[in-house]
């Protein structure tokens, strides 16, 4: 019995390492995966490809605006998303500073979200949180939410 237990607990202790360096190797390909996909976010809602847009959202994905206003549902994300950048035009940058994994198919990216170049003729700087989730293979957007910030450093 201790044999088998010793045996047992040699064996983790040699393959924890390998099995951490595998996460590890999985993670660094898995924030390309999701960075990608914000841009991919930011880039259909350029060219205006609802379909596109959709594909990268779970279908109860849901988005705060910074208004406070919450569209429930990918069928309103999609179509609030992009009546914004129609109205409003400019163009929008993401820059990811972080990316926490929750679980192995659940993220936090956070960054800022900066729109400039507006018809309204203000440029905003926000904050994003996305929370992204792997859904057969593909890691979609499954919650935004777009803040100011209540000082003007960041």
């Amino acid at each position: 019995m201790h044999t088998v237990s010793a045996r047992a607990l040699a064996v983790l202790l040699f393959a924890a390492p390998a099995l951490g360096f595998a996460q590890s190797a999985n993670h660094s390909a898995d924030e390309a995966a999701i960075r990608a996909v914000v841009k991919a976010f930011l880039d259909t809602r350029d060219k205006n490809d609802a379909t596109a847009l959709a594909a990268l959202m779970t279908s109860d994905v849901d988005q705060q605006q910074t208004s406070g206003n919450v569209r429930h549902g990918r069928d309103a994300v999609v179509k609030g998303s992009l009546a914004t950048q129609q109205s409003t035009g400019g163009t929008r940058t993401i820059t990811l500073d972080s990316i926490r994994f929750v679980t192995a198919d659940v993220a936090i990216a956070d960054g800022r979200y900066d729109s400039l170049g507006r018809a309204d003729g203000g440029d905003r700087h926000m904050l994003t949180s996305m929370v992204l989730k792997r859904e057969g293979g593909a890691w979609k957007i499954a919650a935004i939410r777009n803040m100011l910030p209540t000082t003007p450093e960041r």
